[in-house]
């Protein structure tokens, strides 16, 4: 698969069941997370596809640590010499190539399907050196800015990005668009990642992007205040105890 355009300077680039998104600017390009290992000729192809040479690379984000989000990284970054961004509470993790925090499914079939089937929290990639860290309500001056919302449940380092220019979330895990909208496949914290779908369901943007999934390009606050919104979950909260009444 190749990759494809979301919005003007946007490109979603498909990495073995997990996406990266390759974003254009007047400082180079951006990458936003890294795929599963041994997929970083897809993102060399969407350079190329863009007139870019590989140097054009300068910034490397990831949005957290899990493999499928770090696994390609050491190679992009041997070829690009990319900086590379992440939150603090995961570079121990991303720095060591693992292994990776445990997690629970998600409480769907979906969530216990594929959690099973695509985390192993022993595996191991090849590790990343993270060059500068970041924290929730930095201004990240990359491409135009990009505004960090630490977004903990998936994992304890996980962030959403907003880029400015685009208005565009990178969201991460706190959700994926797989067969609608839903949770992702797994999480260290349901409480935390409750509390973190809600806090984007607060934010403005137009279009969004997630790690699995399709991305959305137009109206993407308004479907996502619907799905993870306060009233949302209070209506959610309700059908539950309703079942347990019954």
């Amino acid at each position: 698969m190749t990759a494809k355009r979301v919005i003007e300077g946007v490109h979603v680039v498909p990495m073995g069941m997990a996406n990266a998104y390759l974003i254009e600017g007047d400082d180079g390009l951006t990458l936003i997370d890294a795929g599963f290992p041994s997929k970083e000729a897809a993102v060399f192809e969407a350079i190329s596809a863009l007139g870019r040479s590989l140097d054009h690379l300068k910034h490397l984000i990831f949005t957290h640590h899990y493999l499928d989000h770090i696994g390609s990284a050491a190679a992009i970054v041997r070829q690009t010499g990319a900086t590379t961004y992440m939150h603090p509470l995961d570079i121990p993790i991303a720095e060591s190539g693992g292994p990776f925090r445990p997690m629970s499914p998600a409480p769907s079939v979906l969530g216990q399907v594929m959690c099973r089937l695509f985390y192993n929290h022993n595996e191991r990639v090849a590790p990343v050196a993270i060059d500068q860290t970041f924290t929730d309500g930095e201004l990240l001056p990359i491409a135009g800015g990009f505004d960090v919302i630490h977004t903990p449940g998936h994992c304890a380092g996980q962030v959403a990005l907003l880029w400015r220019q685009g208005r565009m979330l990178f969201a991460g895990d706190v959700g994926m668009n797989l067969v609608g909208l839903g949770d992702p496949v797994g999480f260290k914290s349901l409480i935390d990642g409750r509390a973190s779908q809600r806090k984007i369901a607060g934010l403005s943007f137009d279009a969004v992007g997630f790690g699995h999934g399709k991305p959305i390009a137009r109206e993407a606050s308004t479907r996502i205040r619907k799905k993870w919104g306060k009233a949302s979950f209070m209506e959610y909260e309700e059908r539950l105890d309703n079942v347990e009444a019954a």
